[in-house]
């Protein structure tokens, strides 16, 4: 036996904790009025815009945006099956990225006592330095995987040596393979929560779980 190709997969994983939290939030306001829906909208959202740029100042978030305004309007119908009066509704939509997330506890405990204010969810992620950081080191040691384990069935046969001839994301080494799962998966973290109350400030307890950040790689190897 002169020489064997191998073809393997190679996966690692690792866990990581979050260091940042992007709150996403609405502000809603509903009436019989167009513009008054629209000012209280406003008048709503304001004092949040306000609080947000000078927590960004203090350093205990790194940005915030507000955008997707919408304004719309219906008939809602009650419960005998009439229709009634024309109803206007107006929503933006505010997204904040925390830092330090002990301060985010403590809004999320403020603004969610707020008429009109919605907390839609919660996103944990990694900074881009370190999420880039994170993937390359991953997919390196998926790599590693590799190579060890076609060194082993290498050895299994009786072979000395490897030589790589391809290495590839999962799929791209086989075309007609209709199966293409994304490589170097960065999975956002998911956090449940927990309320108690402090005086008249009630405050959330986050409790994110860690990123998983995964890679896989095919590669092929002639083994001799």
């Amino acid at each position: 036996m002169s020489e064997v190709v191998i073809t393997v997969r190679g996966e690692h994983e690792t866990r990581i904790a979050p260091e940042q939290a992007v709150a996403h939030l609405s502000v809603r306001a509903e009436g019989p009025e167009r513009g008054e829906v629209v000012e209280r909208m406003a008048s709503l959202a304001a004092p949040i815009r306000d609080d947000l740029e000078t927590r960004k100042a203090s350093g205990v978030l790194s940005e915030w945006s507000s955008q997707r305004v919408a304004v719309w309007a219906n008939r809602p119908w009650n419960n005998e099956g009439k229709q009634l009066a024309l109803v206007h509704y107006a929503s933006v939509e505010i997204t904040a990225t925390f830092v330090d997330f002990a301060a985010l506890s403590w809004w999320l405990g403020d603004v969610a006592e707020r008429d009109g204010i919605q907390v839609d969810n919660i996103e944990w992620r990694l900074t881009p330095a370190t999420a880039k950081a994170t993937e390359a080191d991953v997919a390196s040691h998926a790599v590693e995987v590799a190579v060890e384990r076609a060194t082993a069935y290498a050895g299994a046969i009786g072979l000395a040596s490897v030589t790589p001839l391809e290495i590839a994301d999962v799929g791209l080494l086989n075309h007609s393979d209709p199966a293409r799962p994304e490589q170097g998966m960065l999975r956002m973290a998911k956090a449940s929560f927990a309320t108690d109350s402090m005086g008249d400030v009630p405050a959330v307890d986050l409790q994110p779980e860690d990123i998983l950040v995964s890679a896989a790689v095919e590669a092929r190897f002639v083994a001799r």
